[in-house]
């Protein structure tokens, strides 16, 4: 099973900038960002393939990049212009293929809060 290690949230200003950083144990075919505000479904943000295309949603479009390192594993969102709605925790999650099955893992999630 493919193990997964989100770092880099925290406090941010509003209009500040914060970069997470996703660390597979394993190769994956395609790496996602979610988050969930308190009292909220988690919803989808960004995804990136193992050959680069991504997909974001349309709440984070312009201001949120997702990329990933396939040689380290690791797949990156730098998020900037925060607003005080993106306060969530935000998960990782990896697409990875074992014996011939696609499986799907999360990562434990890393608190962003946007606040002044």
């Amino acid at each position: 099973q493919v193990q997964l290690v989100e770092s880099g949230g925290g406090l941010v200003q509003p209009g500040g900038s914060l970069r997470l950083s996703c660390a597979a144990s394993g190769s994956t075919f395609s790496m996602g960002w979610y988050r969930q505000a308190p009292g909220k479904t988690r919803v989808f943000i960004a995804t990136i393939t193992s050959g680069g295309n991504t997909n974001y949603a349309d709440s984070v479009k312009g201001r949120f990049t997702i990329s990933r390192d396939n040689a380290k594993n690791t797949v990156y969102l730098q998020m900037n212009s925060l607003k005080p709605e993106d306060t969530a925790v935000y998960y990782c999650k990896g697409m990875y293929s074992a014996r011939g099955l696609s499986f799907e893992s999360w990562g434990q999630g890393t608190q962003v809060t946007v606040s002044s």
